[in-house]
Protein backbone atom coordinates (compact mmCIF):
# COMPACT_ATOMS: atom_id res chain seq x y z
CA UNK A 1 0.00 0.00 0.00
CA UNK A 2 1.68 3.60 -1.07
CA UNK A 3 2.11 5.87 1.91
CA UNK A 4 -0.46 8.79 2.00
CA UNK A 5 0.97 12.31 0.26
CA UNK A 6 2.87 14.63 2.22
CA UNK A 7 1.80 18.46 1.86
CA UNK A 8 5.32 19.22 1.39
CA UNK A 9 5.48 16.68 -1.81
CA UNK A 10 5.21 18.12 -5.17
CA UNK A 11 1.73 17.74 -6.98
CA UNK A 12 0.83 18.56 -10.70
CA UNK A 13 -1.86 20.80 -11.06
CA UNK A 14 -2.82 21.10 -14.58
CA UNK A 15 0.61 22.33 -16.82
CA UNK A 16 1.69 23.95 -13.31
CA UNK A 17 3.98 21.45 -10.65
CA UNK A 18 3.35 23.30 -7.29
CA UNK A 19 6.85 21.75 -5.24
CA UNK A 20 4.51 21.58 -2.27
CA UNK A 21 0.49 21.01 -1.95
CA UNK A 22 0.50 24.09 0.70
CA UNK A 23 -0.97 26.78 -1.42
CA UNK A 24 -2.18 30.33 -1.06
CA UNK A 25 -6.14 31.19 -0.99
CA UNK A 26 -7.16 34.55 -3.06
CA UNK A 27 -7.53 36.59 -0.25
CA UNK A 28 -8.89 40.38 -0.66
CA UNK A 29 -6.97 42.73 0.78
CA UNK A 30 -8.13 46.17 -0.22
CA UNK A 31 -4.95 47.67 -0.95
CA UNK A 32 -4.92 48.64 -4.87
CA UNK A 33 -3.86 51.92 -6.20
CA UNK A 34 -6.23 54.73 -7.61
CA UNK A 35 -7.60 52.86 -10.55
CA UNK A 36 -7.92 49.41 -8.82
CA UNK A 37 -4.35 48.94 -10.41
CA UNK A 38 -1.89 47.11 -8.19
CA UNK A 39 1.58 48.57 -7.26
CA UNK A 40 4.91 47.88 -5.71
CA UNK A 41 3.52 47.14 -1.99
CA UNK A 42 1.10 44.29 -3.39
CA UNK A 43 3.98 43.05 -5.54
CA UNK A 44 6.12 43.23 -1.74
CA UNK A 45 3.15 41.44 -0.25
CA UNK A 46 2.85 38.83 -2.75
CA UNK A 47 6.33 38.06 -3.18
CA UNK A 48 7.23 37.62 0.95
CA UNK A 49 4.73 34.65 0.02
CA UNK A 50 6.12 32.81 -3.21
CA UNK A 51 7.69 30.07 -1.17
CA UNK A 52 3.21 28.91 -1.54
CA UNK A 53 3.25 25.74 -3.93
CA UNK A 54 0.87 28.24 -5.92
CA UNK A 55 -0.61 31.27 -4.93
CA UNK A 56 -4.07 32.41 -6.13
CA UNK A 57 -3.94 36.23 -6.33
CA UNK A 58 -6.69 38.45 -4.36
CA UNK A 59 -9.99 38.26 -6.39
CA UNK A 60 -10.10 40.78 -9.51
CA UNK A 61 -12.71 42.72 -11.33
CA UNK A 62 -13.17 41.69 -14.72
CA UNK A 63 -15.37 44.52 -15.50
CA UNK A 64 -16.10 48.30 -14.40
CA UNK A 65 -19.56 47.12 -13.38
CA UNK A 66 -18.01 43.82 -11.18
CA UNK A 67 -16.72 46.16 -8.11
CA UNK A 68 -18.50 46.12 -4.50
CA UNK A 69 -15.78 47.01 -2.14
CA UNK A 70 -13.65 49.65 -2.08
CA UNK A 71 -9.67 49.21 -3.57
CA UNK A 72 -9.99 46.25 -4.72
CA UNK A 73 -7.83 45.82 -8.53
CA UNK A 74 -9.27 45.28 -11.54
CA UNK A 75 -7.78 43.41 -15.05
CA UNK A 76 -9.38 45.22 -17.93
CA UNK A 77 -7.12 48.51 -18.49
CA UNK A 78 -3.54 48.67 -19.17
CA UNK A 79 -2.49 50.66 -16.05
CA UNK A 80 -3.86 47.49 -14.39
CA UNK A 81 -2.00 45.13 -16.26
CA UNK A 82 1.20 46.96 -15.88
CA UNK A 83 0.70 46.83 -11.79
CA UNK A 84 -0.08 43.49 -12.31
CA UNK A 85 2.91 43.09 -14.02
CA UNK A 86 4.93 44.38 -11.08
CA UNK A 87 3.66 41.79 -9.13
CA UNK A 88 4.10 38.46 -11.25
CA UNK A 89 7.98 39.68 -11.85
CA UNK A 90 8.39 39.79 -8.06
CA UNK A 91 6.70 36.35 -7.29
CA UNK A 92 8.62 34.69 -10.54
CA UNK A 93 11.69 36.40 -9.59
CA UNK A 94 10.83 34.72 -5.63
CA UNK A 95 10.60 31.42 -7.47
CA UNK A 96 7.04 31.37 -6.76
CA UNK A 97 4.21 30.75 -9.38
CA UNK A 98 1.08 32.66 -9.16
CA UNK A 99 -2.75 32.43 -11.20
CA UNK A 100 -5.19 35.43 -11.31
CA UNK A 101 -8.62 35.12 -9.98
CA UNK A 102 -11.43 36.23 -12.62
CA UNK A 103 -14.07 38.19 -10.47
CA UNK A 104 -17.26 39.63 -11.09
CA UNK A 105 -19.11 40.65 -7.91
CA UNK A 106 -22.64 40.68 -9.40
CA UNK A 107 -25.68 42.01 -7.00
CA UNK A 108 -23.14 42.06 -3.97
CA UNK A 109 -22.36 45.87 -5.32
CA UNK A 110 -24.14 49.14 -4.53
CA UNK A 111 -24.96 52.31 -7.47
CA UNK A 112 -21.74 54.59 -6.17
CA UNK A 113 -19.70 51.42 -7.34
CA UNK A 114 -21.63 51.02 -10.67
CA UNK A 115 -20.67 53.12 -13.95
CA UNK A 116 -23.39 56.46 -13.95
CA UNK A 117 -24.49 55.12 -10.70
CA UNK A 118 -26.39 52.33 -12.03
CA UNK A 119 -28.02 48.99 -10.42
CA UNK A 120 -25.70 46.02 -9.99
CA UNK A 121 -26.30 43.29 -12.05
CA UNK A 122 -27.54 39.80 -11.33
CA UNK A 123 -29.22 36.76 -12.98
CA UNK A 124 -32.43 38.06 -11.10
CA UNK A 125 -33.61 41.30 -9.25
CA UNK A 126 -33.24 39.75 -5.76
CA UNK A 127 -31.66 42.04 -3.07
CA UNK A 128 -29.28 40.48 -0.68
CA UNK A 129 -30.37 40.76 3.18
CA UNK A 130 -27.32 43.10 4.37
CA UNK A 131 -25.46 46.33 4.20
CA UNK A 132 -22.74 47.21 1.90
CA UNK A 133 -19.63 49.72 2.62
CA UNK A 134 -19.91 52.66 -0.10
CA UNK A 135 -16.47 53.72 0.85
CA UNK A 136 -17.64 56.02 2.93
CA UNK A 137 -20.83 54.75 4.79
CA UNK A 138 -22.84 51.39 5.60
CA UNK A 139 -25.69 51.00 3.10
CA UNK A 140 -28.41 48.55 2.35
CA UNK A 141 -28.02 46.40 -0.68
CA UNK A 142 -30.21 47.48 -3.60
CA UNK A 143 -32.09 45.35 -5.78
CA UNK A 144 -30.18 44.61 -8.75
CA UNK A 145 -31.02 44.53 -12.47
CA UNK A 146 -31.89 41.07 -14.00
CA UNK A 147 -29.25 40.33 -17.24
CA UNK A 148 -31.36 40.17 -20.30
CA UNK A 149 -30.54 37.08 -22.24
CA UNK A 150 -28.77 39.42 -25.19
CA UNK A 151 -26.26 40.53 -22.45
CA UNK A 152 -24.92 37.31 -21.40
CA UNK A 153 -22.43 37.12 -24.26
CA UNK A 154 -20.96 39.73 -22.92
CA UNK A 155 -20.71 38.96 -19.96
CA UNK A 156 -18.31 36.09 -20.59
CA UNK A 157 -16.69 38.61 -23.37
CA UNK A 158 -15.59 40.09 -20.12
CA UNK A 159 -13.81 37.36 -18.79
CA UNK A 160 -12.29 36.08 -21.83
CA UNK A 161 -11.05 39.77 -22.05
CA UNK A 162 -9.41 39.45 -18.10
CA UNK A 163 -8.03 36.03 -18.87
CA UNK A 164 -6.35 37.62 -22.30
CA UNK A 165 -4.66 40.21 -19.75
CA UNK A 166 -4.35 38.22 -17.21
CA UNK A 167 -1.79 36.40 -19.57
CA UNK A 168 -0.10 39.83 -20.91
CA UNK A 169 0.34 39.98 -17.31
CA UNK A 170 2.43 37.71 -17.24
CA UNK A 171 0.47 35.16 -14.76
CA UNK A 172 0.82 31.71 -14.99
CA UNK A 173 -2.67 30.63 -15.31
CA UNK A 174 -6.55 32.16 -13.85
CA UNK A 175 -8.69 30.68 -11.38
CA UNK A 176 -12.48 31.40 -12.79
CA UNK A 177 -14.04 32.84 -8.76
CA UNK A 178 -17.89 31.12 -8.95
CA UNK A 179 -17.89 31.08 -5.28
CA UNK A 180 -18.65 33.17 -2.04
CA UNK A 181 -22.13 34.89 -3.56
CA UNK A 182 -20.95 36.35 -6.72
CA UNK A 183 -22.19 36.39 -10.27
CA UNK A 184 -21.38 33.26 -11.44
CA UNK A 185 -22.20 31.53 -7.90
CA UNK A 186 -25.67 33.51 -8.00
CA UNK A 187 -26.43 31.92 -11.43
CA UNK A 188 -25.66 28.50 -10.10
CA UNK A 189 -27.94 28.22 -7.36
CA UNK A 190 -31.53 28.55 -6.74
CA UNK A 191 -32.14 31.03 -4.29
CA UNK A 192 -30.59 34.06 -6.34
CA UNK A 193 -31.77 32.07 -9.86
CA UNK A 194 -35.13 32.83 -10.29
CA UNK A 195 -34.83 32.78 -14.09
CA UNK A 196 -36.96 30.66 -16.64
CA UNK A 197 -34.84 30.93 -19.45
CA UNK A 198 -32.52 28.92 -20.96
CA UNK A 199 -29.62 29.85 -17.78
CA UNK A 200 -32.31 29.33 -15.07
CA UNK A 201 -34.59 26.71 -13.60
CA UNK A 202 -32.67 22.86 -13.66
CA UNK A 203 -29.51 22.35 -12.29
CA UNK A 204 -28.31 21.88 -16.22
CA UNK A 205 -29.67 25.47 -17.16
CA UNK A 206 -28.36 27.31 -14.17
CA UNK A 207 -24.85 26.01 -14.50
CA UNK A 208 -24.78 27.24 -18.07
CA UNK A 209 -22.70 30.20 -17.57
CA UNK A 210 -20.33 28.76 -15.44
CA UNK A 211 -19.25 26.29 -18.07
CA UNK A 212 -19.18 28.88 -20.89
CA UNK A 213 -17.09 31.07 -19.07
CA UNK A 214 -14.63 28.37 -18.10
CA UNK A 215 -14.89 27.13 -21.82
CA UNK A 216 -14.13 30.24 -23.02
CA UNK A 217 -11.07 31.16 -20.82
CA UNK A 218 -10.04 27.61 -21.39
CA UNK A 219 -9.80 28.97 -24.69
CA UNK A 220 -7.35 31.72 -23.82
CA UNK A 221 -5.11 29.80 -21.46
CA UNK A 222 -5.33 26.01 -21.98
CA UNK A 223 -7.78 23.79 -19.56
CA UNK A 224 -4.90 22.94 -18.01
CA UNK A 225 -3.51 25.94 -16.85
CA UNK A 226 -7.32 27.26 -15.34
CA UNK A 227 -8.76 26.18 -12.02
CA UNK A 228 -12.44 27.47 -10.82
CA UNK A 229 -13.48 27.69 -6.95
CA UNK A 230 -16.90 26.90 -5.81
CA UNK A 231 -17.81 26.72 -1.87
CA UNK A 232 -20.71 24.34 -1.98
CA UNK A 233 -21.82 24.80 1.73
CA UNK A 234 -21.35 28.80 2.29
CA UNK A 235 -23.86 31.07 3.02
CA UNK A 236 -22.05 33.97 2.83
CA UNK A 237 -23.63 36.97 1.02
CA UNK A 238 -27.15 35.41 1.39
CA UNK A 239 -26.77 32.02 -0.79
CA UNK A 240 -28.52 29.24 -0.68
CA UNK A 241 -29.62 26.10 -2.81
CA UNK A 242 -32.42 23.95 -2.16
CA UNK A 243 -30.27 20.78 -3.35
CA UNK A 244 -26.16 21.60 -3.23
CA UNK A 245 -25.40 18.16 -3.90
CA UNK A 246 -27.52 17.98 -6.72
CA UNK A 247 -26.26 21.52 -8.06
CA UNK A 248 -22.52 21.26 -7.55
CA UNK A 249 -22.19 17.49 -8.34
CA UNK A 250 -23.73 18.61 -11.75
CA UNK A 251 -21.28 21.33 -12.18
CA UNK A 252 -18.61 19.14 -11.19
CA UNK A 253 -19.50 16.61 -13.26
CA UNK A 254 -19.62 18.80 -16.55
CA UNK A 255 -16.24 20.54 -15.71
CA UNK A 256 -14.53 17.02 -15.21
CA UNK A 257 -15.03 16.71 -19.18
CA UNK A 258 -12.59 19.68 -19.93
CA UNK A 259 -9.60 18.29 -18.03
CA UNK A 260 -8.73 21.41 -16.00
CA UNK A 261 -5.92 22.34 -13.30
CA UNK A 262 -8.28 21.84 -10.47
CA UNK A 263 -11.75 22.17 -8.40
CA UNK A 264 -11.08 24.22 -5.62
CA UNK A 265 -13.74 23.37 -3.15
CA UNK A 266 -14.46 25.02 0.16
CA UNK A 267 -14.81 22.92 2.77
CA UNK A 268 -17.95 24.09 5.25
CA UNK A 269 -16.43 25.87 8.35
CA UNK A 270 -17.92 26.53 11.96
CA UNK A 271 -18.71 29.78 10.84
CA UNK A 272 -20.62 28.58 7.92
CA UNK A 273 -22.87 26.66 10.23
CA UNK A 274 -23.36 29.20 12.69
CA UNK A 275 -24.72 31.28 9.61
CA UNK A 276 -27.20 28.49 8.80
CA UNK A 277 -25.15 26.27 6.00
CA UNK A 278 -25.83 22.54 5.40
CA UNK A 279 -23.94 20.10 7.49
CA UNK A 280 -22.19 17.80 4.99
CA UNK A 281 -21.80 19.72 1.39
CA UNK A 282 -18.15 19.38 1.87
CA UNK A 283 -15.68 18.41 -0.59
CA UNK A 284 -15.79 14.52 0.50
CA UNK A 285 -19.37 14.24 -0.63
CA UNK A 286 -18.26 15.91 -4.34
CA UNK A 287 -15.04 13.70 -4.75
CA UNK A 288 -17.10 11.14 -6.63
CA UNK A 289 -18.39 13.76 -9.03
CA UNK A 290 -15.02 15.06 -10.01
CA UNK A 291 -11.66 13.13 -10.90
CA UNK A 292 -9.52 15.61 -11.24
CA UNK A 293 -7.42 17.56 -8.74
CA UNK A 294 -9.20 19.10 -6.00
CA UNK A 295 -7.92 21.80 -3.69
CA UNK A 296 -9.87 22.56 -0.44
CA UNK A 297 -9.76 25.58 1.87
CA UNK A 298 -11.31 26.52 5.03
CA UNK A 299 -9.89 26.86 8.41
CA UNK A 300 -7.66 23.95 8.08
CA UNK A 301 -4.19 23.05 10.01
CA UNK A 302 -1.91 21.45 9.37
CA UNK A 303 -3.02 17.98 10.92
CA UNK A 304 -6.41 18.40 9.24
CA UNK A 305 -4.78 19.15 5.62
CA UNK A 306 -2.51 16.31 6.32
CA UNK A 307 -5.61 14.28 6.96
CA UNK A 308 -7.77 15.37 3.40
CA UNK A 309 -4.96 14.41 1.78
CA UNK A 310 -4.94 10.87 3.39
CA UNK A 311 -8.72 10.08 2.93
CA UNK A 312 -7.66 10.94 -0.77
CA UNK A 313 -11.04 14.23 -1.35
CA UNK A 314 -8.06 16.32 -1.78
CA UNK A 315 -4.66 16.77 -3.60
CA UNK A 316 -3.33 20.17 -2.08
CA UNK A 317 -4.72 22.73 0.78
CA UNK A 318 -5.56 26.49 0.00
CA UNK A 319 -4.49 28.53 3.29
CA UNK A 320 -5.73 31.96 3.76
CA UNK A 321 -5.57 33.93 7.50
CA UNK A 322 -2.78 31.44 8.23
CA UNK A 323 -0.76 32.47 5.03
CA UNK A 324 -1.73 36.05 5.44
CA UNK A 325 -0.09 35.73 8.78
CA UNK A 326 3.05 33.91 7.92
CA UNK A 327 4.36 34.89 4.74
CA UNK A 328 6.75 31.45 5.37
CA UNK A 329 4.04 28.75 6.12
CA UNK A 330 5.68 26.31 3.93
CA UNK A 331 7.89 26.68 6.42
CA UNK A 332 6.45 26.84 9.33
CA UNK A 333 4.12 23.64 9.20
CA UNK A 334 7.42 21.40 8.08
CA UNK A 335 9.22 22.61 11.01
CA UNK A 336 5.93 22.67 13.55
CA UNK A 337 6.83 26.05 14.57
CA UNK A 338 4.76 28.45 16.25
CA UNK A 339 2.06 30.73 14.17
CA UNK A 340 2.10 34.78 14.31
CA UNK A 341 -1.61 35.14 14.97
CA UNK A 342 -3.81 37.56 12.36
CA UNK A 343 -4.80 41.05 12.87
CA UNK A 344 -8.14 41.29 12.05
CA UNK A 345 -8.51 44.83 12.66
CA UNK A 346 -6.02 44.95 9.55
CA UNK A 347 -7.73 42.75 7.18
CA UNK A 348 -9.01 45.50 4.48
CA UNK A 349 -7.65 48.71 6.02
CA UNK A 350 -4.45 50.36 3.83
CA UNK A 351 -0.78 50.32 3.90
CA UNK A 352 1.87 48.24 4.84
CA UNK A 353 0.27 47.19 8.90
CA UNK A 354 -0.87 44.00 8.31
CA UNK A 355 0.11 43.20 5.14
CA UNK A 356 3.77 43.39 4.57
CA UNK A 357 4.83 43.55 8.27
CA UNK A 358 4.43 40.14 9.66
CA UNK A 359 7.86 38.36 10.48
CA UNK A 360 9.24 35.30 9.18
CA UNK A 361 11.06 32.91 11.70
CA UNK A 362 14.41 34.60 10.29
CA UNK A 363 13.04 37.98 10.65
Amino acid sequence: MSSAPSLFEPVQLGAILAPNRILMAPLTRCRAYPGNVPGPLNAEYYRQRASAGLIVSEATSVSPRGFGYPNTPGIFTAEQVAGWKLVTDAVHAAGGRMLLQLWHVGRISHPSYQPNGEAPVAPSAIAPHGKIFTGTEMADYTVPRALGIGEIPGIIAEYVHGARLAKEAGFDGVEVHNANGYLLDQFLRDGTNQRTDAYGGSAKNRARLTLEVTEAVAGVWGAERVGIRFSPGGVFNDMRDSNPLETFGHVLRELDRMNLAYAHVTRVTAQDLAHGAKDGVNPRELRPSYRGRIVSAGGFTRESAERALAEGWADAIAFGTSFLANPDLPERLRRNAPLNVADSATFYASGPKGYTDYPTMAG
